[in-house]
C-alpha cells in the first residue's frame, strides 16, 4: 500500500467572487467525494482570504476554485499567495470554469496548478489529483 491509500486526499471546492452559479462546483465535489476523497465545500461568494483560511483549517492538500466570473486573474493569484504566505507550499491550486486560453500561462506561471475547462471529464480530475498530490510526512 502506498502512502496516498493510506489517507484521503482532502480537497476545498470554493466559489469565491460573486459568481452565483455552483453546480459545476457540486458535480466535481460529488465526482471526487465517489472517488474516495474527502471534500468540504465552502459554498458561494467567498473571499480569497475565507478560502485560505479555510484551507489551513482544514488541513487540504488542494483548493479547487470554480469561477465562471471572469475574475480568476485577480483571484487565483490572491489565493495561492495567501496559501504560501501560511506555509501550505504542497497544497495545490485547481481552476475551473471559463478562463481564455491566452490566460493558462500566466496563471500556471503565478502558481495554479491545473485549469480544467469546461468539458474536461471528472476523471482527468480525479487523476491529476491522484498523480500530483504529494504524500504527507
Amino acid at each position: 500500500m502506498d502512502s496516498m491509500t493510506d489517507r484521503k486526499i482532502r480537497v476545498l471546492v470554493a466559489k469565491p467572487g460573486l459568481d452565483g452559479h455552483d453546480r459545476g462546483a457540486k458535480v466535481i465535489a460529488r465526482a471526487l467525494r465517489d472517488a474516495g476523497m474527502e471534500v468540504i465545500y465552502t459554498g458561494l461568494r467567498q473571499t480569497p482570504e475565507m478560502i485560505a483560511a479555510a484551507a489551513l483549517q482544514e488541513d487540504v492538500d488542494a483548493v479547487g476554485v470554480s469561477i465562471l466570473s471572469g475574475a480568476h486573474n485577480t483571484l487565483c493569484p490572491r489565493i495561492v499567495e495567501l496559501l504560501r504566505g501560511q506555509g501550505m507550499d504542497d497544497c495545490l491550486v485547481l481552476l475551473g470554469g471559463i478562463v481564455p486560453k491566452e490566460d493558462v500561462s500566466k496563471l500556471k506561471a503565478e502558481g495554479v496548478a491545473e485549469i480544467f475547462l469546461p468539458g474536461t471529464s471528472t476523471e482527468d480530475i480525479v487523476k491529476f489529483l491522484r498523480e500530483n498530490v504529494k504524500p504527507r510526512e
